[in-house]
Parts: structure tokens; sequence; C-alpha cells
């Protein structure tokens, strides 16, 4: 009975799905560089790609209100903002503030706290996930939604459980209906796992995804969060399989969809990128 279940489930999160299409964005982080050197430059920039929707990843050289009115003159909207661990622990309500003054309907915690020796642990995950469950809750009063990118270092094994990964226990300890994910599918694929599989087997837990892509040949399995930027290419050239990650998200009700290029060439990547995802089928 709990398979027919969710066979329907999964069914009917199909039909209502959006055409990934329809929401392919772009994370401002791509364009690092160019806002160092202008943050005005670097969103018309984002605006040249012909594309809407973006995720934020700080302000560059602008107060929040100055980066606001400069998305809406370019007619971009800010869907989700990345902030990161430490501020939301300082104040999740400045955080909230922040992501309503750009506009945006979702906060997304980039990065996991980590020990001295940039690693994740079993007494980090439970903070982790007892946090983003107030964080959570907080966004939720505000109308707003919370979620978290996980960047590799999740999947490694629990010291109490070692049959467990640490991101098995975050999903088990946060809350449904106040936490959500972010896949970041380079680098659940860095660590070795099998994003299209990852999505299907947690339906209602996947929000957005980030789409980039990893060169061939590159090797996997290495739960560190880090590798040479060389490693990553424009999406459509490198090892990963668009049509299976995509049709699966597209299958379990993923809306947005951002292209974060964290390559050496973003100004030639991220267009090589829009171009194979605006001509592929699913």
């Amino acid at each position: 009975m709990k398979k027919i279940l969710i066979t329907a489930a999964l069914a009917l999160s199909s039909a209502m799905a959006a055409d990934f299409h329809d929401h392919l964005g772009l994370q401002l982080w791509s364009l690092r560089a160019q806002t160092k050197v202008s943050t005005t430059g670097a969103l018309d920039q984002a605006k040249a790609y012909g594309i809407s929707e973006v995720e934020t990843a700080g302000t560059g050289s602008l107060t929040t209100e100055q980066f606001a009115a400069e998305l809406k003159a370019r007619g971009l909207h800010a869907v989700s903002a990345h902030i990161g661990y430490g501020d939301l622990a300082k104040d999740i309500n400045a955080a909230i503030a922040t992501a309503k003054t750009l506009g945006a309907s979702y906060i997304i915690c980039p990065y996991p706290k980590t020990s001295k020796d940039r690693k994740v642990t079993d007494e980090i995950i439970h903070e982790m996930a007892a946090n983003f469950n107030q964080w959570g809750e907080a966004c939720q009063a505000a109308g707003l939604h919370f979620g978290y990118h996980p960047h590799g270092l999740e999947w490694v094994a629990s010291s109490a459980n070692p049959n467990e990964k640490l991101f098995d226990i975050l999903l088990r300890e946060t809350k449904p209906g106040l936490v959500g994910y972010e896949m970041d599918v380079f680098w659940a694929y860095h660590a070795g796992q099998d994003p299209a599989k990852l999505l299907v087997a947690h339906p209602d837990r996947w929000l957005m995804l980030h789409v980039k892509d990893m060169r061939k040949g590159a090797l996997t399995g290495f739960s560190t969060g880090s590798a040479p930027p060389t490693d990553n290419v424009a999406v459509g050239s490198g090892q990963i399989d668009w049509t299976a990650v995509l049709g699966a998200a597209q299958k379990i009700g993923v809306k947005y969809y951002f292209i974060e290029d964290e390559t050496p060439a973003p100004l030639q990547c991220i267009p090589d990128s829009l171009k194979f995802l605006r001509a592929l089928k699913l």
C-alpha cells in the first residue's frame, strides 16, 4: 500500500510540476568577479542573459535597499537569498528583513557550520537541525520559506552509526513543513551521490536546484565540499546526466533551477550552459 501511495504521489507531483525551462535562473555568485568590479555591471550582465529570476549571494558594494532597486530596474526577481549560517545564528529577524527587502520568498543557508578542521560532525549536525527548525518556524511566521544547501560535507558517516550519513540525520531531524533543501547537483555528485535518485528518494524535501556540471574524468566520492575550479565546466559538457537529473526534479515538483557557475571562465560558460539547457527536451 505504501509503495502505491508513493507512486501515486510522484505521479501527481509530475503532473503538477513546472517545466524547468520556465524557472531557469542564475545564482549571482556566478558573477562574483564581475561584482567586485561593478555590482550594477554584474546585474547588467545577468539581465543580458535573458533571465528574470536570480538567487542572491550578498549585495556587493550596495546596500540591500539599493540592490533591490537595481534588480527591479532590470526586471530581475530575487526568488531566493543565500544568507550565511553565522548571520542566521546572529539574528534571524535581520535575515528575514533582508530577504523581504530583496523581494525574496526563500532564505537558503548555503554552507554548514564546520569544526576548526573544516569538517561536519554529529554534534554539529544535531545543532544545525535544531537551529534550522527554529529558523524555519520564524521564516514561516514571516511568510517566507527556509532551506539548506548541502555542500558535500554532509555525506560522511555518522560517528554514532557508521551505516548512516550525517545528511540522513539532518533530513530526519528537520521538519518537512519548516525546512526544505536546495540540491547542488555538482556537490552531491562530487560526494558520490546519484542526484536523480537522491531527488526521488526525498520527494517532499527538495525546493530548488543548483545546476552545475563536472568535468569528464574528474574523480568523485569525496565529501570535502572542495574541488579545483577546473573541475567545473559548462552544463552539458561534463559527466552529469542532465536528462535524468532534471527529469527527476520535474517529477517530484522542484520549481526553481539556478545555474551556479564556478568555472574559471563564467562569461563564456554561462551562455554555453543556457544554450544547452534551453534546448534540452526531457
